[in-house]
């Protein structure tokens, strides 16, 4: 299936499905962990969020401020201090049992809240806190809202592989919408509340819901083909689809309800674009010639007459069977992957694949992220838990956290006034926060060959985009040339794109491909940067044929050797890492290369600034 078979889904239809999970939700609220919201502020999502709170269903929101006391449950601060004694208050995470959870902001949730969330999804129960000695069991639903824009980097790996549905509102508006702002309960034609008569039947329907051999079958071919690797995947699509059928009644799944399924569960995984059918041999052609060579075997072994071998031709021609078997083809596990496989492509927003695509090979042990490396920090940043520890110098004392700490030991300490707070060493708590480093983008250009000109003209607009959106978040660019038997230092780390732009104005090409030179160059200024606070970033474009040692002599062998080397040394170094390879076909040693220093690797074989600025901003996000 070619790119241009897909074309992208129209706005009532993405909202028709936006609501539809809605009806999920209220049918099977903990059975496909919940929605994926990507939508910023605005109209839609409101008027979406309005129709969930008209379901009456119980939702808790859970603030990103929220600590992990509340969150799991702990100690009620206030009545303790008021009473004087010990009094404990349910979590966060048990008052919404049997319903759902919100996440206001939830690409900026801290780990330490992602983790017991996950677990309580995952295993169905509440984890024990400090105060909770086992752990409770709940059920829940998660509506994560993530109000990131699409170069930042959006929920948790984690938790988002846990949520059945993915919905993208970013490309709607409030016009795209406006006749299903007419009713509350009704939008184009689809009742958004069942009635309870509804929701009973709906729920009595859902256990008997059957899927067949083949579609589950096309569902984990179609997640394959996608390139989802995760087995979890195919079977939220699964769940999701017999929802689906149970709304509509129906006790077997139907086309309808695998392709809702592929829309909203597989396409926002989609990590690659499926092989073409062409490239693969298809079953048709086996099945036609395996017959083929089987029937003389069986004429060898058993001797036919002229009679019987006219014999099985008779049989369709009846006019008895024709009947049954014509009204009722029942498609394949292939028809039902390449249907599924057009339903999630049609969805897809542009260029979305090819910034998946580099992340892929991005290398694990790595931290650096968008904005650059986390660090601790005492005075500003995002906040994070406090820790104990003694307030002085840069310290601060956070209050809360010490009157908790402190609350259950009153009754241990007689010793102070009637109506005070007895507070000890031990109860001090500090603050702490959250700083990130810039970073700066580490471009290593190669400069040899006859198509150096087409190479460097597409990657100086492509760093001018950058630094025109890199300027708020005070990241900076770096570029290393390399060309002949020599590798230069075109342009220091600058956030200046006039700077920028004379250096690679007068930039000459042709001659060898110096790639371990490049390397070792581009290694040595990202020590340099380390040691200043900034997180390096490395975007190597080229072909991966290198052709000039580390002493500047010719020998492709042991160039290619020496790159390999330094490109094991920057996997050391846990640095992130992106090969844009510019050959006209995808070549080995250049994949070889980047798999040797853990970088994602992004064929480009007609180099395009806009396409590389995207593919260079996407390798920022973890």
């Amino acid at each position: 299936m070619s790119r241009e078979a897909s074309t992208p889904p129209e706005p009532l239809e993405r909202w028709h499905d936006a609501l539809t999970t809605l009806q999920l939700l209220q049918l099977d609220p903990q059975g496909f962990g919940g929605v994926n919201l990507r939508a910023p502020h605005g109209p839609v999502r409101d008027r979406w969020l309005a129709a969930l709170a008209d379901l009456g269903l119980a939702c808790v929101k859970v603030p990103g401020s929220v600590d992990s006391e509340r969150l799991l449950g702990g100690i009620d601060l206030a009545l303790t201090l008021q009473t004087g004694r010990l009094h404990t208050q349910a979590g966060l995470l048990q008052q919404a049992d049997l319903g759902l959870v919100c996440l206001p902001m939830a690409e900026r949730l801290s780990p330490s809240l992602l983790a017991p969330l996950v677990q309580a999804l995952e295993q169905g129960q509440v984890p024990a806190s400090r105060h909770n000695d086992a752990p409770s069991p709940t059920r829940f639903g998660v509506v994560a809202l993530d109000e990131s824009v699409p170069d930042e980097p959006g929920v948790g790996a984690a938790l988002q592989e846990r949520l059945g549905v993915w919905l993208d509102l970013h490309a709607l508006s409030p016009s795209d919408i406006q006749t299903s702002w007419k009713d509350d309960t009704q939008a184009d034609g689809l009742q958004i509340q069942l009635s309870p008569a509804a929701l009973k039947r709906a729920r009595e329907q859902l256990p008997q819901v059957q899927a067949s051999d083949e579609q589950v079958q096309a569902l984990c071919a179609a997640a394959m083909g996608l390139g989802i690797s995760s087995l979890r995947a195919p079977s939220l699509a699964l769940r999701v689809a017999c929802g689906h059928a149970a709304l509509a009644g129906r006790s077997a799944l139907q086309e309808e309800d695998l392709g809702f399924a592929a829309r909203c569960v597989l396409a926002p995984r989609a990590t690659q674009w499926p092989a073409e059918p062409s490239a693969e041999t298809s079953p048709e052609t086996t099945e036609d010639t395996i017959p083929d060579e089987q029937a003389p075997q069986e004429s060898a072994t058993e001797p036919l007459a002229p009679e019987d071998q006219t014999e099985p031709p008779e049989p369709p021609i009846d006019n008895d069977e024709t009947p049954e078997t014509e009204p009722q083809p029942e498609p394949n596990a292939q028809d039902l992957q390449e249907m599924m496989v057009a339903a999630a492509l049609a969805s897809l927003p542009p260029h979305m694949l090819d910034a998946l695509m580099t992340r892929q090979g991005a290398n694990s042990a790595g931290s650096s992220g968008r904005s650059g490396q986390t660090r601790a920090g005492s005075q500003r940043g995002r906040p994070l838990p406090p820790r104990p520890g003694r307030p002085g110098g840069h310290a601060r004392l956070h209050v809360l956290a010490t009157l908790r700490a402190a609350a259950p030991k009153q009754r241990l300490r007689t010793s102070h006034r009637k109506g005070a707070v007895a507070i000890r060493a031990e109860d001090f708590h500090i603050q702490r926060y959250q700083q990130r480093a810039s970073s700066c983008l580490i471009l290593a250009l190669d400069a040899s060959g006859s198509a150096a000109l087409q190479r460097l003209a597409e990657a100086k607009g492509a760093v001018e985009l950058l630094l025109q959106q890199s300027y708020a978040r005070r990241d900076s660019v770096c570029i290393v040339a390399f060309r002949g038997a020599q590798a230069q230092l075109l342009l220091p780390a600058t956030r200046s794109l006039v700077r920028a732009k004379r250096a690679m104005t007068g930039l000459p090409g042709g001659g060898g491909t110096p790639l371990a030179l490049a390397l070792k160059m581009a290694h040595e200024q990202a020590v340099q940067l380390q040691r200043q606070g900034v997180t390096p970033i490395l975007v190597v474009l080229s072909d991966g044929r290198a052709n000039v040692t580390l002493q500047g002599l010719g020998g492709r062998a042991q160039a290619q050797a020496d790159a390999l080397n330094w490109g094991q040394q920057w996997r050391l170094s846990g640095h992130r890492a992106l090969w844009i390879d510019t050959s006209l076909q995808p070549d080995a040693q250049a994949q070889q290369l980047a798999g040797s220093m853990g970088a994602s690797y992004l064929p480009m074989p007609q180099v395009q600034a806009q396409r590389m600025a995207v593919a260079m901003a996407a390798v920022r996000s973890p």
